[in-house]
């Protein structure tokens, strides 16, 4: 296990991806986590053209091409200035090519005396393990199962780098899962990662918890990554409530529900081709 997804090096915008950034279809190549998360950082660190405090509502990440394991290049900028609502992008190149590119809406954060009661936030139809209606979050099982999966893929890079604790549903895939996971090593070696950064680290692992093909004889990975937000993040711990449906045509998509420990935070959706190994 090494320190952090990332190393920094003395270009700031420059960052050396470490093995435990690398995916489940190849060791040379990037989970599409890490490489998101590092998007939503920079930016973060982007000073707002809104006068206060803001906040994400939606982010969303096209992936141009596969993401090597080995030195990055990010940048942001504001697209879209604004008072109350502003457009960010940012973009991460590998290998002198453009490999992902992202959206995110920002707007002004407000104190609201709203004429609704606050509390849990209804969902349309029934999520995996949870009845319909007004969402009560599960406890996090206690005891990590690592070293006891039967998949290699568990057990190396990115996936090694996660706590998961399954709720519902099997690390053997096959059906809807929730599982809590939180990341045990910092997104880049001395920094300690903000709560948005390690939600979107983990946004994009709904279409592998909640596969439904063999990953033997079965490809099928996510052209981006969006993800809605009502609610800010906290902490360290996110609930991941996903399931996946596949088409014969070859696509097919993933929708994800996320919560951290205080309740519903939004949804992530991944669109998915699909096709034999």
């Amino acid at each position: 296990m090494t320190d952090a997804f990332f190393a920094p090096t003395a270009d700031p915008d420059r960052f050396l991806a470490g093995p435990a950034s690398a995916g489940n279809w190849s060791p040379t190549l990037q989970h599409a986590g890490p490489p998101s998360a590092l998007l939503v950082r920079a930016m973060e660190r982007l000073a707002p053209s809104i006068v206060g405090p803001v906040q994400v509502t939606r982010f969303a990440v096209d992936i141009l091409g596969p993401v090597p394991v080995g030195e990055v290049e990010v940048g942001a900028r504001i697209s879209r200035p604004g008072r109350t609502v502003e457009l960010v992008e940012a973009h991460l190149s590998a290998d002198g090519r453009p490999a992902m590119v992202a959206r995110a809406w920002r707007t002004r954060v407000a104190a609201l005396d709203l004429p609704v009661p606050a509390g849990p936030v209804p969902v349309d139809g029934e999520l995996p393990g949870f009845p319909s209606g007004p969402v009560t979050v599960p406890p996090i099982p206690d005891g990590d199962r690592r070293g006891t999966y039967r998949l290699a893929m568990w057990n190396r890079g990115y996936a090694d780098a996660i706590d998961w604790r399954f709720v519902t549903g099997s690390e053997e895939g096959g059906e809807p899962v929730a599982v809590w996971a939180r990341q045990r090593i910092p997104l880049i070696a001395g920094e300690d990662p903000t709560p948005l950064s390690r939600l979107l680290l983990l946004a994009d692992t709904g279409n592998g918890l909640s596969r439904v093909l063999d990953v033997d004889t079965w490809w099928f990975i996510n052209t981006e990554l969006t993800v809605h937000l009502h609610r800010q993040p906290e902490g360290e711990w996110f609930l991941l409530a996903a399931r996946s449906i596949v088409e014969p045509t070859g696509r097919g998509m993933t929708e994800t529900e996320l919560h951290d420990r205080h309740g519903r935070l939004g949804r992530a959706a991944q669109a998915l081709i699909v096709g034999p190994r």
